[in-house]
């Protein structure tokens, strides 16, 4: 699988100053629309994001848009 360390990001990279929340975005807790205790994270080519959660024991998924 592929690991955090594999991602190669050119040198000359930039990123918008101006960042939306696309999870989470509340205390952490357990509920369906918190994070807690994140450990893993993976983006397929969709742009669904998959949260790897140590301290709810799931992987939540997050579609693209949704």
């Amino acid at each position: 699988p592929m690991r955090a360390n594999a991602i190669d990001i050119h040198p000359y990279a930039t990123w918008s100053k101006n960042g939306i929340t696309v999870a989470g975005g509340n205390e952490a807790g357990i509920a369906i629309h918190q994070i807690y205790w994140a450990y893993g994270l993976y983006v397929d080519d969709d742009l669904t994001i998959y949260v790897v959660e140590r301290g709810s024991h799931r992987i939540s998924e997050w579609k693209s848009g949704a």
